[in-house]
């Protein structure tokens, strides 16, 4: 009789681990994802090293909007993390370091403390055409920088970002334990 108690205790076991690790593929694959930074393109919003979780679902259930932080695979297949600064049938252009959506001036507060960390400019001048023969973002993509503009490959190098392309949006650092928090 102990040995028959033993083996369900076992069985149970088991199930219970089975269980928890279907519920933990399918939360990973259809919803929420862990991802490492590599680089410095988002510095000092997001350092190097750092851990976030990617939401996968949330954006796809509501709307993207102007600096989210997304996550998505270039041509290599890297997951490169960067903030949306343009969306859909929109004209994006910097002036004199000043954003403007549409010919209207734009703040970006997460930039503030990129004054501290770096000392040359934080965007140069330019406008959509320049970088992507378009005179509006078109349906269905979007035009992404990171934070240091000027150590990123984003949308002035790699083009507009097309949408079904997203894997998703992060605003959350999980790792190292003293950055734990939201994403400004």
């Amino acid at each position: 009789m102990g040995q028959t108690k033993e083996k369900n205790e076992i069985l149970e076991w088991i199930k219970a681990i089975i269980i928890a690790l279907i519920f933990f593929f399918i939360i990973k694959f259809f919803f929420v994802t862990p991802v490492a930074v590599s680089g410095e393109s988002m510095m000092p919003t997001i350092e190097d090293g750092e851990r976030l979780i990617v939401n996968k679902i949330g954006y796809k259930l509501g709307d993207l909007d102007r600096y989210d932080v997304i996550v998505f695979q270039d041509s290599d297949n890297k997951k490169l993390i960067k903030r949306v600064i343009g969306l859909p049938r929109e004209h994006i252009a910097y002036k004199d370091k000043q954003l403007y959506v549409n010919g209207e001036p734009q703040k970006e507060p997460y930039l503030s403390n990129l004054n501290k960390y770096h000392n040359a400019g934080l965007t140069e001048d330019f406008t959509l055409e320049e970088y992507t023969n378009q005179d509006k973002i078109p349906e269905g993509y979007v035009f992404v920088l990171g934070d240091n503009r000027q150590n990123s490959k984003d949308s002035r190098m790699i083009g507009l970002i097309p949408m079904d392309e997203i894997i998703g949006t992060t605003n959350f650092v999980w790792w190292p334990w003293n950055e734990i928090g939201a994403i400004e």
